[in-house]
């Protein structure tokens, strides 16, 4: 049964971004996201060890969460997550792994700003569709973008802080991704406790703006 990334992302309404410098440290910060009750996490490609960290957070994510594979361009970068137990990926534009992760059954949420890529994502095989980077016109924008696509799921990444948040919600978006001002340096062998708490303030605010 293939995943529904759309139906997973708004009942969540938060992707965590995690983008490292360091495998250990990624994993860590992986893993205390999932704790925290963050329960959808993907891993940027451009992490050193990036498909190591993938393969052992899921090892260790409970039941319920979905850990993903970002940055994904290629093809063969498609083969390479799904191999180390990616289950959706990420893409910053409309390239060729949209195609070939549709192709093989996982789901990707594809990068986009403009009204052509968001179709042409879609077109290609997404199943959601990243406005990035959001904070280049802000939840007025996306709610202009989603006018005549009423029925694209799109989350909203780039730029999303606490403050920013609940707009993004308000205009439409389904889920808003959220890579350093949720993560810092954790990834990069920070500090574990500030990530938590963060990912507290995240998960109550997301309460906050749909209460």
């Amino acid at each position: 049964m293939t995943l529904d990334l759309a139906a997973e992302l708004a009942e969540t309404r938060l992707l965590a971004i995690i983008r490292g410098t360091d495998t250990a440290a990624t994993i860590a910060a992986g893993t205390a996201l999932l704790a925290e009750g963050v329960r959808v996490v993907e891993v940027a490609l451009t992490t050193p060890g990036a498909l190591d960290a993938i393969a052992a957070i899921r090892a260790d994510a409970p039941a319920d969460t979905l850990v993903g594979a970002g940055t994904v361009l290629t093809g063969s970068d498609v083969a390479d997550v799904a191999a180390a137990g990616a289950q959706f990926v990420v893409t910053p534009a409309v390239v060729e792994s949209i195609a070939e992760a549709a192709r093989r059954g996982l789901p990707v949420a594809a990068g986009a700003l403009t009204p052509t890529e968001a179709y042409a994502a879609v077109r290609s095989g997404a199943s959601v569709v990243k406005l990035f980077p959001a904070s280049v016109g802000g939840p007025g924008y996306l709610k202009a973008v989603r006018d005549p696509f009423p029925d694209i799921p799109f989350v909203a990444v780039g730029g999303v802080g606490l403050a920013e948040l609940p707009g993004y919600l308000a205009a439409g978006a389904i889920a808003v991704g959220v890579g350093g001002p949720l993560v810092g340096d954790a990834a990069s062998g920070g500090d574990l406790d500030a990530l938590r708490d963060r990912a507290r303030r995240y998960r109550d605010a997301v309460r906050g703006a749909l209460s």
